[in-house]
């Protein structure tokens, strides 16, 4: 009777370390897709804060002359009076 008793015991012990192990290694799993997802969001954040502060330089220059020159220039194919324009053919 006693045998048996340690047996349960023993056996009731190791599924317990078992258990624990197993929550320990999937609560690690989980901390680690945190971890990756963290990082892909503070990439996220410094891409976007790096367009920020290139909005806002174009915002500070959008009245300036050369600003409008090169809109005019891209964008409106517009040039200067007199001013000789090449282009490439083989485009």
């Amino acid at each position: 009777m006693k045998t048996k008793r340690k047996l349960y015991k023993k056996l009731f012990i190791i599924c317990i370390v078992i258990y624990v192990i197993y929550i320990f290694a999937n609560q690690q799993r989980i901390l680690n897709s945190y971890k990756t997802a963290q990082e892909y969001y503070n990439e996220q954040i410094e891409v976007k804060l790096a367009n920020k502060e290139a909005l806002n330089q174009t915002k500070k220059n959008i009245n300036s002359e050369e600003y409008i020159e090169q809109v005019a220039r891209e964008k409106l194919d517009m040039y200067l009076p007199n001013e000789r324009v090449y282009i490439d053919n083989s485009k």
